[in-house]
């Protein structure tokens, strides 16, 4: 059977968290660089096919695909993070110091990834810098001034507002990484966490990563946002708002929900070392105590 049960699917969260925590610097920079750029992609592809069809869900169809890549890929998105990392802050497997090293190493290269590729993207859609006729240029232009300008005319109500579309996005973003374990095959893995992206993408939520591609883009083709607009009204608050959604409706949530069946699980092995450790030689029974515990 490739369905993994909810139990599991706790553990593995929690073990997964502490491996990304003690990540190298070196390997979150990568990771985070080649996970930015590839959401980036999967955002011009999602734009691309909007134009195309002038249909907003077929876009959001497609946009899994960058998702899909990074998870299969074990590259680094730091919004799924949320949901993963704090878990194993919360079983004491790792210090709060060194997940918010591991958030901000992230973030740095996912900025980095995406500026390259905003960049490189930016050239080929206006032939060099030569020609701004291609029709995802005023697309991206207006949708970086709608995620700053438009909260920015809003006040204080602008930046509640996108928090809690930051929350919702994540909500779904970090579904989506633990759906994709609870599948041992690729094509359930993939099939499951299609679903939240989706979901997100098609109603037009706060994603942080998408936000660092976009947004700088949007600014690069002449979009009437400073540096400042970008992150005091989006790109800070849409981290915030991404890092409650995913660490309280993913992360606490579930760990809530499935902290019996965790240590159900855990008293098991254990019962189960017990028996092999009356049955065997004490030489193996260390060896197996050593491998269970």
């Amino acid at each position: 059977m490739d369905y993994v049960k909810p139990g599991e699917v706790l553990g593995t969260m929690i073990e997964t968290g502490e491996n990304k925590a003690n990540l190298s610097i070196l390997q979150l920079l990568v990771k985070g660089f080649l996970g930015g750029a590839i959401l980036a992609f999967a955002t011009t592809l999602a734009l691309t096919a909007t134009q195309q069809t002038s249909l907003g869900l077929v876009g959001a169809v497609v946009f899994p695909v960058g998702f899909v890549i990074i998870v299969l890929l074990g590259l680094e998105l730091v919004t799924g993070s949320f949901a993963l990392i704090p878990l194993a802050v919360l079983e004491r497997r790792v210090s709060l110091t060194r997940m918010l090293s591991s958030f901000g190493w992230v973030i740095l290269g996912h900025l980095i990834g995406c500026a390259v590729y905003a960049i490189l993207y930016g050239l080929t859609i206006t032939k060099m810098g030569t020609d701004l006729t291609h029709p995802l240029v005023q697309t991206l232009i207006q949708t970086s001034e709608a995620k700053t300008l438009a909260y920015k005319h809003l006040g204080g109500s602008g930046l509640a507002l996108v928090i809690i579309k930051a929350v919702l996005c994540n909500w779904m973003v970090t579904l989506g990484v633990v759906m994709a374990m609870t599948s041992k095959s690729t094509l359930g893995k993939i099939a499951a966490m299609w679903l939240p992206i989706l979901i997100f993408f098609a109603q037009g939520f706060e994603h942080a990563v998408v936000n660092m591609f976009v947004i700088p883009l949007g600014m690069l083709l002449g979009a009437n946002v400073s540096f400042a607009d970008w992150w005091l009204w989006n790109q800070i608050p849409v981290l915030i708002g991404n890092f409650l959604g995913g660490v309280v409706f993913t992360g606490l949530m579930l760990y809530v929900a499935q902290k019996g069946r965790l240590r159900l699980r855990r008293s098991g092995e254990v019962s189960r070392v017990t028996v092999a450790e009356m049955a065997e030689p004490e030489g193996r029974v260390l060896s197996v105590a050593g491998e269970r515990l």
